[in-house]
């Protein structure tokens, strides 16, 4: 299946995000029933039960959008330091907005990062809108720390077909609808699931995160599957 315009040009991606950033909040609650801010609480809540992350944790937000996740880690560790990174500029002035104190402009497949510099890295909805999944896999390898972590929210294919078309088919019926809604342009939240129809399931996900040398691997899955958590730790031999 081939990929969406926008994942493949940078430039269309950050044009649609610059479109889509002062209701990206509203619709990624929209988009998930009000669970979104639960299910990322859940990604962060669960390694600081596990005594996974320290007290003065470096984390990276990746595809930060607004900077959830950096407020999550921020809240539960105030000792902490969440750097949020993403492509679009004018999201990265919202989670400034919101009290994010380091937020940058970067692509995720060229980190302005030193190795092994972080203990884990979040990311966000980000995984589909990469160009290249493994390559941005091996990236976030390199800045995160031998037995580091890397926790995951997305959206995925069901691994049922007959959920999966029907999934896909209410994901473009309310892409459209919204899009015509808040923008006058359907394709904007369209690309949801065109985005996910060259994706994968979240047992193909956490079957990649092994084969590229993550251990530990974890997975919760929402929405039937339409919705998957990860926790993954970095071997120390990782091939990422």
């Amino acid at each position: 299946m081939k990929p969406p315009d926008e994942r493949q040009d940078s430039r269309l991606m950050r044009a649609m995000f610059t479109t889509i950033a002062p209701r990206y909040d509203f619709v990624t609650r929209l988009f998930s029933y009000g669970m979104d801010r639960r299910w990322k609480r859940r990604g962060v809540e669960r390694l600081i039960e596990n005594g996974a992350l320290p007290a003065d944790a470096v984390v990276l937000d990746l595809a930060s959008g607004t900077g959830d996740f950096s407020q999550l880690v921020r809240q539960r560790l105030p000792q902490s330091t969440p750097v949020a990174v993403d492509l679009t500029e004018r999201m990265v002035r919202l989670a400034r907005e919101r009290g994010v104190r380091e937020a940058v402009c970067a692509d995720a497949l060229h980190l302005p990062f030193g190795d092994a510099t972080f203990h884990c890295v979040f990311v966000g909805y980000g995984l589909r809108n990469f160009p290249d999944l493994k390559a941005a896999l091996r990236e976030i390898g390199r800045v995160t720390r031998p037995g580091g972590l890397m926790v995951s929210l997305d959206f995925f294919l069901p691994a049922n077909r007959i959920l999966r078309r029907l999934y896909l088919s209410y994901l473009y019926l309310q892409g459209g609808f919204w899009g015509l809604l808040l923008h006058g342009r359907p394709r904007v939240y369209t690309y949801i699931p065109d985005s996910l129809r060259s994706f994968v399931s979240i047992g193909d996900f956490s079957s990649l995160l092994r084969g590229m040398g993550y251990a530990q691997v974890e997975a919760r899955a929402y929405i039937l599957g339409g919705i998957g958590l990860h926790w993954a730790m970095k071997g120390k031999k990782s091939t990422v």
